[in-house]
């Protein structure tokens, strides 16, 4: 196992060590463009999935073996998920603990609660967070052609690591950012909104006719109010979310309706 330690003075006095890691592939155009422009912040390494890894939240892989790929000597391809890239990365990869943890850039968004809990992407940033790792997870909302915005958002992405670095992010959160394209009308500090789906479920049948089946994603329906990463991304701005690992509701905890229902299980 990788020793991660070190005094806060002997790591100062090293190049900042960026892990770089996304749910879509170590060999997509996104991750690429974000690995060239890092690499002026620090050293950057990326530890990411070999194949797109979508929606699979924070799962972990515990019941098959899994394999490690060195495809150069900053880049590493894991047949496993976003989170599992992380677990490796700080394991048997990093020679220390990384200054920052980026994940993306995603090309699609992940907005409102779903999003922020069903996403690779996310949760590669949130297992970062639960490993003590100032993390982000960065996603692209498209333009009206349907394309992504890959230099512009490298460049946000730039500003928020060179400041993540310098100052810190705030302690114990995952940052979920979500850029526009172009132009945009500025940056607001949001809470997650509601991004409903109602998914399709397709069926079909394959050339030996048996049926099989695809969840489609719908049309899904924003809800929140302008406090929102739903209406802040709808009205053009850059989306900074900071998301806490902490699923704890206390309103409930301390509600009478918990109270109720402790005692009505108490002494069995």
């Amino acid at each position: 196992m990788k020793t991660l330690g070190g005094t806060p003075q002997a790591r100062r006095a090293e190049r900042p060590l960026i892990l770089l890691t996304n749910d879509d592939g170590y060999f997509r155009p996104e991750i690429r463009i974000l690995f060239r422009r890092l690499r002026m912040l620090g050293r950057t390494v990326i530890v990411a999935p070999d194949r797109e890894r979508s929606a699979a939240s924070l799962a972990v892989t515990l019941r098959r073996t899994l394999r490690l790929h060195k495809m150069n000597s900053d880049i590493w391809a894991v047949d496993g998920t976003p989170a599992d890239c992380v677990y490796f990365a700080l394991q048997k990869i990093l020679p220390r603990r990384p200054d920052l943890l980026i994940s993306g850039l995603n090309p699609g968004p992940n907005l409102g609660q779903q999003d922020a809990h069903y996403s690779g992407t996310v949760a590669a940033a949130l297992q970062g967070t639960f490993l003590g790792v100032p993390s982000m997870a960065i996603s692209l909302i498209p333009g009206p052609q349907g394309s992504f915005p890959l230099s512009f958002a490298a460049d946000i992405v730039a500003d928020l690591a060179a400041a993540s670095l310098g100052g810190g992010l705030p302690s114990a959160i995952a940052l979920n950012v979500n850029i526009p394209a172009p132009p945009v009308r500025g940056v607001k500090v949001t809470k997650l909104g509601w991004k409903f789906y109602d998914p399709e479920i397709i069926e079909k049948r394959d050339p030996r006719n048996d049926v099989y089946y695809w969840i489609g994603t719908g049309n899904p329906r924003h809800e929140g109010d302008g406090e929102t990463d739903v209406r802040a991304a709808d009205a053009g701005y850059i989306s900074l979310t900071p998301l806490h690992p902490d699923m704890t509701d206390q309103t409930a905890r301390r509600s009478a309706r918990m109270r109720a229902l402790a005692r009505a299980i108490k002494g069995r």
